[in-house]
């Protein structure tokens, strides 16, 4: 059966993308973020999964505001990279897994998730920025297929971080469901702490930051705890974003290995970081 081996927990950031895409990550601006991703990039580089199942948030690129889905998963066999109005990003089309895909919607569905399934669907940088994160220099294509997951953090009322965490272990149980042999990596992304708008523009918090990144391996259920308006207030309107990593968080094991951790302010105006786990108990 299929199982979930490993997850990444990273940031969005449009210009991460766009650094890369310009050949900038080595200026000064951006060198400490890119040299912190280098040893989870060699990690994972030897520990390719099968599939992969990212959870991110579209960001008015491919859903409009008037029909916004709580969550959904993508079905179809291959994602066009979005046009986000300065053209798409110059990466490979995604392809999907879509035996694996309708499987999982299949078991959400029956675990009491009220799943969307988008059966066509264009991937902003909310996807392929962490895909490139992971993997900078694909060539033609992408090491494996990618399953989109979907989260709504955008328009109130956005899922409670229990109700994602909880997702989160639904998805572990369906993963694990699946007859085939596969070896499946989580991706959890969004955050860290900013605001782009209102008064508090330009708002990071390290110190929630720092909370968040420890108990996201060693306690998520007091993550988990926390309110939508606690996410808003510590971490800035487009912080709650954060709430992904727990859907992440929840399909791995309750014990699980840290394998690298990053974190740097500012990418842009916005808190960055990384963390990276295999699903099995330390030292074992």
């Amino acid at each position: 059966m299929a199982e979930v081996t490993w997850g990444l927990a990273t940031s969005h950031v449009p210009s991460i993308g766009a650094a890369m895409d310009n050949r900038r990550t080595q200026e000064l601006y951006w060198k400490p973020l890119f040299d912190g991703y280098r040893q989870a990039r060699d990690w994972m580089a030897d520990h390719t999964p099968d599939v992969i199942v990212l959870v991110y948030n579209d960001h008015a690129n491919a859903i409009g505001l008037d029909l916004v889905p709580t969550f959904a998963l993508a079905t179809a066999a291959s994602f066009p990279v979005a046009d986000e109005g300065w053209g798409p990003r110059p990466v490979p089309t995604v392809y999907g897994h879509p035996e694996l895909a309708q499987h999982l919607v299949e078991c959400l569905v029956d675990d009491a998730f009220d799943i969307t399934v988008a059966h066509r669907l264009a991937v902003d940088h909310g996807f392929t920025v962490p895909l490139s994160v992971y993997h900078p220099d694909p060539g033609d294509a992408w090491p494996c297929p990618v399953i989109p997951l979907l989260v709504n953090v955008i328009q109130y009322p956005q899922p409670t971080a229990a109700r994602c965490y909880d997702l989160g272990k639904a998805l572990g149980r369906a993963i694990r469901a699946y007859p085939e042999d596969l070896k499946v990596a989580v991706f959890g992304t969004g955050g860290m702490s900013h605001q782009l708008a209102g008064e508090r523009a330009g708002l990071i918090n390290p110190v929630f930051d720092a909370m968040f990144m420890s108990k996201i391996q060693s306690d998520p259920q007091a993550l988990a705890s926390l309110s939508r308006e606690t996410y808003i207030r510590e971490a800035g309107s487009e912080g709650i974003e954060m709430i992904m990593w727990l859907v992440m968080r929840g399909a791995m094991d309750e014990d699980i290995t840290r394998i690298s951790d990053t974190y740097h302010v500012p990418a842009s105006n916005t808190a960055a970081a990384l963390a990276l786990f295999e699903n099995r108990a330390p030292g074992r």
